[in-house]
């Protein structure tokens, strides 16, 4: 059984604050190979580890005397897919409750934070299988549980409501399905932020893989991702942007019903923190 559980997201603004990373629930880099292959019916619990680390900030809108940030996320995520169809699809659903710590220094200040993120329940999960095709299609809704505080920039936080619309497809080249490519397709529209009632612009992301299978166990492979607001922020006359590219390697344990997965990805950033993301993701099947 193939390490294929994959779809929305997790955890709640990682360097949420605005100048620092794009002010959107999504992160991206969540999925990599497989991005857009959703499992057979079940009940899945899928653990995201996420380490995030940047010394740079590139272009406009940083905080002053910017060094450096790092942000720890943890998101456990409860995946359920039935064998009820919707136009040939099964559907699902899911929720995220995110937990972090973010340790931010610039301009001689020293801030840290640890706590809840903001939750993201997926009410709408489609996931089509194919003969050499899997496809991806659902809704999920971001709620501001999380703190979000006034000019820091180490909460969890975005303090707003948003919304998630995915379509993605992942193609199989070969018969044995071992080689791969996927592509997802994200855009997050932002309700106005509950305090300052600044609106944060609109976000399409785009993550890809491409993979091989060896020994039926194993999967290798490149992964890649590219986020940019569609609009500004209101106040801003600049938009930001992020590309990353990386190795990813999983793992399948057949007998346990249980799947690993580690991923590195090197960014590329315009008027946002530029980075390095780490990524450990387990997967359990009950």
């Amino acid at each position: 059984m193939k390490q294929t559980v994959t779809q929305m997201a997790l955890l709640a603004g990682l360097l949420a604050a605005p100048g620092l990373a794009q002010a959107q629930h999504y992160t991206v880099g969540l999925e990599g190979i497989k991005g857009a292959s959703l499992p057979p019916p079940g009940v899945y619990f899928k653990d995201y580890n996420i380490g995030y680390y940047a010394t740079r900030f590139e272009g406009q809108g940083g905080p002053p005397g910017f060094t450096e940030a790092s942000v720890y996320v943890n998101a456990p995520r409860v995946i359920w897919i039935s064998d009820y169809k919707i136009l040939g699809a099964n559907y699902g659903a899911d929720v995220v409750v995110p937990f972090g710590y973010a340790h931010v220094k610039y301009a001689g200040f020293d801030h840290s934070s640890f706590g809840l993120g903001d939750i993201q329940v997926e009410p709408l999960l489609l996931a089509w299988h194919l003969k050499q095709f899997d496809i991806a299609a659902g809704y999920a809704v971001w709620m501001p549980t999380g703190e979000s505080v006034a000019n820091r920039a180490d909460h969890l936080g975005l303090g707003f409501w948003g919304h998630m619309f995915t379509l993605g497809a992942t193609a199989f080249f070969d018969q044995e399905k071992t080689w791969a490519l996927s592509a997802l397709n994200r855009f997050e529209i932002n309700h106005p932020q509950d305090d300052t009632h600044k609106t944060y612009g609109d976000t399409y992301t785009l993550e890809w893989g491409l993979s091989k299978t060896l020994a039926k166990r194993w999967d290798v492979g490149l992964i890649g991702y590219y986020q940019t607001e569609v609009n500004s922020t209101t106040g801003k006359t600049f938009k930001k942007s992020v590309t990353g590219v990386g190795p990813e390697v999983s793992v399948a344990f057949p007998d346990q019903m249980l799947f690993v997965s580690l991923r590195y990805a090197r960014e590329f950033a315009s008027n946002r923190a530029e980075g390095n993301t780490f990524s450990l993701v387990i997967t359990k099947k009950f």
